[in-house]
C-alpha cells in the first residue's frame, strides 16, 4: 500500500481540488436566486464521493481490466444504451437518462470508458504493427459506431461527436498509415465541405435530411444574425464572453449571467459564467489546469511500460480534449451549439463519474508502471 501511495501522481490530484473549487463558484455564482439554488452543494458532495472510485481503480491494476473485463463492460455499455432507448427518461426532447429513483444516469457518458477499454484491448492484440482496413480498422470502427448510433437515436449530436474524437485519437496512436489518415482526413473535409454548399445552394433538401434542431444550430453558426431568435444562445454567449474583458465583471456580477440570458450556464455553458466574471486570466487560469492535467498525462503515456497503458491514457485524453475544445469553442462562436459538457467544471453527475472514472484510470497506469508478469 506505501508503495501504491508512493506511486500516485499527486499533481492530477490536485487539479481536480482547483477544478472542484472553480466548478463549485461557478456553479453558486449561476443559481443563486434560482430554483436550482444550492446545486453547489451537490456538486463538492459530488466531488467528495466520487475521489473514492478514484482512488479504489487507481488501486487496480489497469492490465487486468483490459485483459478480463473489456469486452463484458462494452456489451453491458450497450445493454444499457438498448435499455434507454426503450424505458429511458424523456428531458428536454430527449431519451438519454435512466431514472435511479432522485438520481438520473446517463449511461453515453461512462460507456465513453467501455470503448476505450474495448479499442485499447484490441489494439494492444496488434502490439503496434501497422493496422490493416479489413482486419483492424473496420472492426473497431464498428465497435465505435454501435454505441454512437444509439445515443444519435436518443438524439444526442454533442457526446456522440466525443465518441469519434476518441477513435481518431486511438487509431493515430495505434499506428495507422499515414495514407489512411488522409483518406479519413479528406472524406471528412468533403463531408463538411457538401453539407455547407447544401446550406447555401439547396437548403431545401438540407433541410429534409437534417433534423430541424441541427438545422438551426448550423444556421447559428454560420450565420449568427440570420435570425437572432435562434442564435441567441451564441450571441448572449460572445457577448458575456466579451464583456468579461481582462479581470471580469466580478464574482456574481455579470449582468448577463446573472440576468438569465444564457440557459443552462450552471452545466454546458458554465465557460460563459467564468468568461463574464473572471475575464480573460479566468479563462486563461483554467485553461492552464487543463494544459497541466493533459502535460501530466503525457509524461504517463511515455513512461507506460505496457502499451495498453498509453493506449488508455490517450483515449482519456482524446475524450477530454474534444470536450474541452468544442465546449468552449461553440460558446465563441467558433463551432456549432452542441450539448457537451465542460469536463470537470460542468454540473453534471453522470459527466463527472465518467471523467474521474478516466482519471482513475490513468492514475492507475502511472501507479502500475512496472512490466507485467
Amino acid at each position: 500500500m506505501k508503495i501504491l501511495a508512493k506511486r500516485l501522481d499527486y499533481p492530477i490530484i490536485l487539479i481536480l481540488i482547483c477544478f472542484m473549487a472553480i466548478s463549485t463558484l461557478a456553479i453558486k455564482s449561476s443559481t443563486m436566486g434560482t430554483r436550482y439554488e444550492g446545486l453547489h452543494v451537490n456538486n463538492m458532495v459530488m466531488y467528495a464521493v466520487l475521489l473514492i472510485p478514484v482512488i479504489i481503480i487507481a488501486c487496480l491494476d489497469y492490465r487486468l481490466i483490459v485483459r478480463y473485463f473489456s469486452t463484458a463492460l462494452y456489451v453491458l455499455g450497450v445493454g444499457l444504451l438498448v435499455f434507454v432507448h426503450f424505458n429511458g427518461m424523456n428531458l428536454n426532447g430527449s431519451t438519454r437518462w435512466i431514472s435511479l429513483g432522485p438520481v438520473q444516469f446517463q449511461p453515453s457518458e461512462v460507456v465513453k470508458i467501455f470503448v476505450i477499454l474495448m479499442i485499447a484491448s484490441m489494439l494492444t492484440k496488434r502490439n503496434g504493427a501497422p493496422l490493416q482496413i479489413i482486419k483492424d480498422i473496420v472492426p473497431i470502427s464498428i465497435i465505435t459506431l454501435i454505441p454512437v448510433l444509439l445515443i444519435l437515436m436518443q438524439p444526442d449530436l454533442g457526446t456522440s461527436i466525443v465518441y469519434f474524437g476518441i477513435l481518431a485519437g486511438l487509431l493515430l496512436l495505434g499506428n495507422m498509415r499515414w495514407i489512411h489518415v488522409a483518406i479519413s482526413t479528406a472524406t471528412l473535409a468533403i463531408t463538411t465541405a457538401l453539407l455547407v454548399w447544401l446550406y447555401e445552394a439547396n437548403h431545401a433538401f438540407l433541410s429534409k435530411i437534417v433534423k430541424p434542431h441541427q438545422l438551426s444550430r448550423i444556421q447559428a453558426f454560420i450565420d449568427p444574425a440570420s435570425d437572432p431568435d435562434k442564435s441567441w444562445h451564441v450571441l448572449n454567449s460572445i457577448r458575456a464572453i466579451s464583456t468579461g474583458e481582462l479581470f471580469g465583471k466580478g464574482y456574481r456580477q455579470g449582468f448577463i449571467v446573472q440576468n438569465g440570458f444564457i440557459p443552462y450556464d450552471y452545466a454546458d455553458s458554465i465557460f460563459v459564467v467564468i468568461g463574464e466574471e473572471f475575464g480573460f486570466m479566468g479563462s486563461a487560469m483554467l485553461l492552464i489546469l487543463y494544459f497541466l492535467l493533459m502535460y501530466r498525462m503525457v509524461r504517463i503515456a511515455h513512461d507506460s511500460s505496457d502499451i495498453s497503458g498509453t493506449y488508455i491514457v490517450v483515449g482519456v485524453m482524446s475524450m477530454l480534449i474534444l470536450q474541452i475544445v468544442e465546449n468552449i469553442a461553440m460558446h465563441m462562436g467558433l463551432m456549432p451549439l452542441t450539448g457537451i459538457a465542460l469536463p470537470f467544471i460542468s454540473y453534471g453527475g453522470s459527466s463527472l463519474l465518467t471523467n474521474m472514472v478516466a482519471v482513475g484510470l490513468v492514475l492507475s497506469v502511472r501507479i502500475h508502471q512496472s512490466p507485467a508478469s
